[in-house]
């Protein structure tokens, strides 16, 4: 890691101050979990080692086990990192796809509550106790954080904080199923709760018959760009469960720093944009996503356009047009992307399930092994 990097990690209360919450259970303590935190991975070993670096770092009182995914394993790059961090388990998945990636982690994981970030991500020491914190609340099944950018050198890395960033604010959110339902002429807005960069989850969500694991259809890697997250917080909110959006969990992403990596990760959120929004109708009968890509998006696009162009007149536009209309060619896309996602997926198969008693089992063996670690 950099010295900027340090720096950068120590300083970063100047960016935000968040409502943090303070949770505790009856008798002043939080319950203990065994936490597994998923890394997935694509030939970036200089990001991994330093997203590693960060995470056998973390000052925490629960057992924790590190798995990272190798989504390209014929690469031959990950293996050498997983290495120098003794401990760290490595779990290979040739079929491409982060939602494949993340998927063979939660298969893998024996902890009670699965955290995931990504190998361009930093945590300070003290983000996995404030991301677990939340779990006190038994009602709570999902915790995501608040995602800040590493560093806001180039002009792409400031125009993705101008379309909207990782980061979800500075306050505190609890939601559910009224939440949920609220929503009566709009598709469920869950890309307003944060993202799996900065996300745990209990473990029996993934053997729940009406939640499971991500929708391997969707998200990076696949056509289809991005939506593994939205719909699987979608899923659990359906089911009637309750997350909670945490902002003092804060880890620093690594944004992009070239334009044209920037417009392929516009374009592919473009995309998944409308691809989650048909999947909520195609396997829940959510009808409310049609009205929302079909009635309500055409039209607030060609408002940005007239905004964007105003605001450009007037010297204050901080985005580009650009970018927009190619946002806007990523949503006209995203049917047949969907489309050809799940072809994809028809082709390499589904992974297995996740049943909950095997689940409860290897907790306790982890807890055991970790135990039994540290006696020695």
């Amino acid at each position: 890691m950099s010295a900027h990097q340090g720096s950068f990690l120590s300083n970063r209360s100047a960016l935000v101050t968040p409502e943090r919450s303070e949770y505790t259970a009856p008798d002043g303590l939080l319950p203990r979990h065994t936490i597994s935190i998923v890394v997935a991975t694509y030939d970036r070993p200089a990001d991994l080692r330093n997203c590693l670096q960060c995470l056998v770092n973390q000052q925490t009182t629960h057992p924790v086990e590190i798995i990272v995914v190798d989504n390209h394993p014929v690469s031959g790059l990950t293996p050498p990192v997983v290495a120098e961090f003794p401990g760290v388990v490595l779990v290979c998945e040739p079929r491409q796809g982060l939602a494949y990636a993340r998927n063979a982690g939660f298969i893998a994981s024996r902890g009670d509550i699965v955290v995931t970030t990504d190998d361009d991500v930093l945590a300070p020491p003290d983000w996995l106790e404030s991301l677990v914190a939340p779990f006190a609340d038994e009602e709570v099944m999902v915790v995501t954080g608040n995602t800040l950018p590493l560093a806001l050198e180039t002009e792409a890395q400031r125009l993705f904080e101008a379309y909207g960033g990782l980061g979800r604010g500075s306050q505190f959110r609890k939601v559910g199923r009224e939440w949920f339902r609220s929503f009566r002429r709009q598709a469920v807005p869950t890309w307003r709760l944060g993202a799996t960069a900065n996300a745990a989850f209990r473990a029996t969500i993934f053997g729940h018959p009406e939640i499971g694991l991500m929708d391997e259809a969707l998200g990076p890697g696949m056509p289809s760009g991005v939506g593994e997250d939205t719909y699987l917080f979608y899923k659990v909110l359906k089911a009637g469960f309750s997350m909670v959006y945490e902002p003092a969990a804060v880890v620093l992403h690594k944004h992009r720093r070239e334009m044209a990596a920037l417009r392929r990760q516009l374009y592919d959120y473009s995309k998944g944009h409308v691809a989650y929004h048909l999947t909520t109708w195609l396997r829940d009968g959510d009808i409310r996503a049609l009205f929302h890509v079909f009635c309500l998006m055409p039209p607030w696009r060609v408002w940005q356009i007239i905004r964007l162009l105003i605001n450009e007149v007037r010297g204050t536009n901080n985005y580009s047009l650009s970018l927009l209309l190619l946002e806007i060619r990523g949503n006209l896309a995203g049917a047949f992307a969907l489309w050809r996602s799940r072809r994809r997926v028809a082709r390499e198969g589904r992974s297995g399930s996740v049943c909950p008693p095997v689940k409860q089992n290897r907790a306790a063996e982890f807890e055991s092994l970790l135990s039994a670690k540290a006696t020695h």
